[in-house]
């Protein structure tokens, strides 16, 4: 596998270390033990705090021939595929202490899919908001970034899904919130959240939840790393980040003074391909074939995501419903 990073991405390796670093000494706010994080919140089982697994859970896939026989003629012809990853925070994506090698549950499911399919990987680490664009145009084959799947993406973007994932909330310890169930729990707050991201959508399609109760709006903080939303929330410039249910169980054992408060929703979260891509079958044939040999729960146990199972493999499947609140 090959891995080319983008001009101007070099930023992204500092993400995890202000998640477990230079956040960690931001401590204005009282409180907030990382023991005190929910079951099941740990990044994964055994791993030192800060540390990152890196159990092998692919080197064994072997190759699924009747996937390798739903590849495009073309794309066993050239041996390889081309996919644009968004590196964020982990248990999704990350990287390890040398900034370059990318690993993840987004990682470990492509490696072990491309090892099924006999191919290679080819991959470049890609700004999050311009994978889906990228795709569309058909500069890259796949596309991951913990993607959710959701009704305005798949009018131009297809889906073959590998996890559950979500939308979840935290805050600092000292904030009066436990949950947020409805969204007019927001109102007159400070929401962090990362650009071109489904938080972002359903927190600007909801804006007006607050004037419909005659209360001030909510403020939408809208960063482009990952990093930046969570140390807006340990300096006091957010009241609440709105992130993937499984950053933020991960980060919150991570950080002190931080707690979380609950999941919202849960979407389907899939590799993203071009509209009417063919390689669609061959992929969701592969990630099938790792639920069947096993590798697919190993993936899941190693990042500490066994909640985020999917019973089978779909191709851009309805989204999932919305909370009515």
């Amino acid at each position: 596998m090959t891995t080319r990073t983008r001009p101007g991405t070099a930023r992204t390796a500092l993400v995890f270390a202000l998640i477990t670093g230079a956040a960690l000494t931001l401590t204005s706010c009282a409180g907030g033990d990382p023991a005190t994080a929910p079951a099941g919140a740990s990044g994964a089982p055994g791993a030192a705090k800060g540390a990152l697994p890196t159990e092998d859970v692919v080197s064994a896939v072997k190759r699924n021939e009747a996937a390798v026989k739903l590849l495009p003629a073309d794309v066993r012809q050239r041996g390889s595929f081309t996919i644009a990853s968004s590196v964020a925070t982990p248990p999704s994506s990350a990287y390890l202490p040398d900034g370059k090698t990318v690993v993840g549950v987004d990682a470990d499911f492509a490696a072990a899919v491309a090892k099924a399919l006999g191919l290679e990987l080819k991959r470049e680490v890609v700004g999050f908001e311009a994978i889906l664009p990228a795709l569309g145009s058909g500069k890259y084959d796949v596309g991951t970034g913990n993607f959710g799947v959701t009704e305005e993406r798949r009018k131009a973007i297809d889906f073959v899904t590998y996890i559950n994932d979500g939308q979840g909330f935290a805050s600092r310890a000292d904030s009066p919130l436990k949950a947020v169930t409805d969204l007019t729990q927001l109102c007159g707050l400070k929401v962090a959240v990362n650009a071109g991201t489904t938080f972002e959508r359903t927190l600007e399609q909801n804006k007006g939840r607050c004037a419909e109760a005659g209360r001030k709006p909510y403020e939408v903080n809208v960063y482009s790393e990952t990093g930046a939303i969570w140390m807006s929330l340990q300096q006091g410039r957010s009241d609440v980040v709105m992130n993937t249910i499984n950053g933020v169980r991960y980060a919150v054992t991570q950080q002190k003074n931080v707690k979380f408060l609950n999941e919202y929703r849960r979407l389907d979260v899939g590799f993203a391909f071009k509209k009417g891509t063919p390689l669609a079958p061959a992929f969701q044939a592969a990630v099938n074939g790792l639920k069947a040999d096993g590798t697919y729960d190993r993936i899941l146990r190693k990042w500490g995501v066994t909640g985020s199972g999917i019973a089978t493999s779909q191709i851009s499947p309805p989204e999932l419903p919305a909370p009515k609140k």
